[in-house]
């Protein structure tokens, strides 16, 4: 079982990253914030979102892109804050309003037929034709599996929901809170 510390590494890591960039210093290593490396040798695929309280950046990966979750978390949060194309990047003054959550992904697992979707539970990649689009599970609003795989598609930039190919995956979700850090 993890323990409050473990949870909270996570999202520390991604907030000590985006705090070192914004005064323009390199990233920490991730050993620095918690020193077991069980936590941070796994190859694992991760979203990053910051919140203000709303949605201020998320970006991620759906397959691991760096050599450790240490370092993909790095690079999600790095890319959320500046390069979130939604939002303007993220100003240092900023910072102390955003709490920083981090959703480590299972591998993605095909569907086959909607029904096997849920999205309290799981997440979902809908593609079709080279294009592809994510929505994480447990999202305010999102209730159901036709209204979880709309969403999905229309950030593909597909507007038809005929003949998708569908994955499902699930997350382990490490929020930080103010009392992690304020």
């Amino acid at each position: 079982m993890k323990t409050p510390a473990v949870i909270a590494a996570y999202p520390r890591l991604a907030r000590a990253a985006v705090t070192r960039a914004l005064a323009g210093q390199p990233p920490p290593e991730p050993g620095t914030i918690d020193p077991d490396p069980a936590l941070w040798r796994p190859r694992r695929a991760c979203f990053v979102s910051l919140k203000d309280p709303d949605l201020r950046g998320c970006i991620g990966t759906i397959h691991p892109a760096c050599q450790d979750l240490g370092r993909e978390i790095i690079a999600n949060a790095l890319a959320a804050a500046a390069r979130d194309p939604r939002f303007p990047p993220l100003r240092p003054e900023e910072l102390p309003g955003v709490l920083f959550s981090v959703d480590v992904l299972s591998e993605p697992e095909p569907v086959s037929d909607w029904s096997e979707l849920d999205p309290a539970r799981w997440g979902v990649i809908v593609s079709r034709g080279g294009r592809r689009g994510l929505l994480l599970p447990d999202l305010p609003g999102v209730d159901d599996a036709a209204r979880q795989v709309a969403i999905a598609a229309r950030k593909a930039g597909l507007d038809d929901l005929k003949n998708l190919t569908l994955h499902r995956f699930s997350v382990e979700r490490h929020p930080e809170t103010e009392e992690d850090w304020g």
